[in-house]
């Protein structure tokens, strides 16, 4: 009797041990999340990525480290994600070339974007007005067009493939015009060519179009998708002024990824909280600098918009007849 109710104690002790691992083992997190940013330090989406982990931090205990990995359009930091152990401790911080401009601007891409990685959260990153220089004398899209058949006008792109490349070539194409498109290495350099009457037209964000604008040098023309910008209210959309096509009804966004096989109930806790986080002071402010209408997406609508709008952006690259690099 005795040495059965030994026997009888020490299965339960081991019982208990094992339940004790297995919850530890599922415990997360229990050390620091790193996400990597895709872009360098000071941008929109360096930013985003920086107040929504330490809302993540506040919320989960543990540290969020964020780490710049640029190159390649975001490939590098893509990759280095997608070799990380799915384990929710590596994220990725990104913009959308990273996930659809890339298949078909790069010829060898070290990752797929629909097998290695999921959506945790869209946040939308601003309209990206079409700004004109007051040379042109241009306040709609019809006085640019005006403009334009009579001028040699240069518009300036941050990057190719990217929504500004596509906006301008779309014009192009609709208008018969034959508007020169320079690409820059981010914008920055496109709003100081642009102030110094090298290009006349642009198009970007509203945060680093700001020089511009405020000065009067720039002029704020119209502004994509179908609701006008609020930083912005007496600024048309396309649409407003006749201009349609899918081009201009595209969200442009940054988004935080996790790899595809990362458990379920930690992407969804993640998601959660990256809206939780766009409800805060912190955040709101970020965005109101920005010039940015819309917090972080839950999870299924960032999906759904990324599953309507990513063919769309992969259709309007496609025209642009570029070659893979």
């Amino acid at each position: 009797m005795w040495t059965s109710t030994r026997i009888l104690a020490a299965a339960i002790a081991c019982l208990t041990l094992a339940a004790a691992e297995t919850a530890w083992a599922d415990a997360w997190p229990t050390r620091a999340i790193r996400i990597v940013v895709s872009t360098p330090p000071g941008g929109i989406t360096d930013a985003f990525a920086r107040a929504y982990g330490d809302y993540i931090s506040q919320k989960l205990g543990q540290p969020v480290i964020v780490e710049n990995k640029t190159g390649a359009s975001g490939a590098l930091a893509a990759q280095l994600v997608k070799d990380s152990p799915p384990d929710g401790y590596t994220l990725m911080y990104t913009i959308s070339s990273t996930l659809l401009g890339n298949r078909l601007l790069l010829k060898s891409l070290a990752y797929d974007p629909d097998k290695d990685f999921t959506i945790v959260a869209i946040t939308p990153s601003g309209h990206l007005p079409l700004v004109v220089h007051s040379a042109t004398n241009a306040k709609t899209i019809e006085e640019f067009v005006a403009y334009a058949r009579h001028n040699k006008v240069t518009a300036g792109s941050y990057g190719i493939g990217s929504f500004a490349h596509i906006a301008i070539a779309e014009l192009n194409r609709q208008f018969g015009l034959d508007i020169s498109i320079v690409h820059y290495r981010g914008e920055a350099p496109m709003w100081q060519d642009f102030a110094a009457g090298v290009i006349q037209a642009a198009v970007g964000s509203y945060q680093a179009a700001l020089p511009v604008l405020d000065t009067g040098v720039g002029r704020p023309i119209a502004v994509p998708t179908p609701v006008r910008m609020k930083k912005l209210p007496e600024t048309r959309t396309f649409a407003e002024q006749g201009v349609t096509g899918n081009v201009f009804q595209l969200t442009s966004f940054t988004a935080l990824v996790a790899p595809a096989a990362m458990a379920a109930d930690r992407i969804d806790l993640l998601a959660k909280l990256m809206v939780e986080g766009g409800k805060t002071e912190r955040v709101q402010k970020l965005l109101d600098a920005f010039g940015v209408d819309s917090p972080a997406m839950d999870r299924a609508s960032s999906i759904a918009l990324y599953q309507k709008e990513g063919p769309v952006w992969l259709e309007s690259i496609k025209t642009l007849g570029l070659e893979p690099q």
